[in-house]
C-alpha cells in the first residue's frame, strides 16, 4: 500500500512527491529556479560590470588628453599583448572542463584543468608585469600623464581581480587534493567558473578599448 503524506491545505500528495519537495527545498532555490548562492553571485556580477564600465568610461572621456608623453604607440608591442591575451582566454576552456569533470566525478581530471587554468592565469599576470616593468622602463607611470594614470588603474584593477581567481582555483585543487570537494559540491566550481569567465570577458573590452581603438 502506498504511503501518502497529507499536507494542511487538506490535499492528498503521494509520499515519494512529498519527500522529493523537501529535498527541492533543502537546496533552497530562488524563484529563479537558481540557488540563493548563485543567485547572489550573479548579482555580484552585476554590480562589478557597472564597476568596470565605469573606469572604460573614463578612461575613453580622457583619452588623447595628454600634451605630454609616452604616448601609446610608442610603448604597446600588440603581438605580445594578444599572445598573453589568448592564453587568458584559452584558460575558459580548461575552466569548462575542469566544470564536467567533477560533475562527473572525475577528480583526477578536475585537478589537471583547473590547475591548468591557473596556470594559464598566472602566465597571463608574468605577461602583464613584464609589460608594467618596460612601460615604466620607458617613462610611463601613474603620474607621467592622463594615459598612464588610467592605463595603470584600469588594467591593474583586472590584474588583480584575475589574481584573486587564481587563488581562488588553487584553493579548489587543494581542496580536491584533500578529498573535500565532491561532485556534490559541484556549485562551488560552477560559481568560481562563473568568475573567471567573467574577468575574460571584461579583458576582452578592455584589451579592445587600449589596444585595439587608435589613441588620439
Amino acid at each position: 500500500m502506498t504511503d501518502i503524506a497529507v499536507p494542511t491545505s487538506g490535499t492528498v500528495e503521494p509520499a515519494h512527491e512529498h519527500e522529493a519537495h523537501a529535498a527541492h527545498g533543502a537546496d533552497h532555490e530562488s524563484n529563479l529556479g537558481v540557488t540563493n548562492a548563485k543567485l547572489g553571485f550573479w548579482m555580484f556580477l552585476a554590480s562589478e560590470a557597472l564597476f568596470f564600465g565605469a573606469f572604460i568610461s573614463t578612461y575613453f572621456l580622457y583619452r588623447g588628453r595628454d600634451t605630454t608623453g609616452p604616448q601609446p604607440k610608442e610603448l604597446f608591442d600588440i603581438p605580445f599583448t594578444s599572445c598573453t591575451s589568448f592564453i587568458l582566454l584559452m584558460s575558459s576552456l580548461t575552466m569548462v572542463l575542469a566544470l564536467a569533470a567533477i560533475q562527473r566525478g572525475d577528480h583526477r581530471r578536475f585537478r589537471i584543468w583547473i590547475l591548468a587554468t591557473a596556470l594559464f592565469g598566472l602566465t597571463f599576470i608574468g605577461g602583464q608585469v613584464f609589460e608594467f616593468t618596460e612601460f615604466y622602463r620607458d617613462g610611463l607611470t601613474l603620474q607621467a600623464n592622463l594615459f598612464g594614470s588610467t592605463f595603470f588603474t584600469l588594467t591593474g584593477l583586472h590584474g588583480a581581480h584575475v589574481t584573486v581567481g587564481i587563488i581562488w582555483l588553487l584553493s579548489l585543487y587543494s581542496r580536491s587534493m584533500q578529498g573535500r570537494l565532491s561532485s556534490e559540491h559541484s556549485e562551488a566550481v560552477e560559481i568560481a567558473g562563473l568568475y573567471w569567465h567573467f574577468v575574460d570577458i571584461v579583458w576582452i573590452f578592455i584589451f579592445t578599448a587600449i589596444y585595439l581603438v587608435p589613441y588620439h
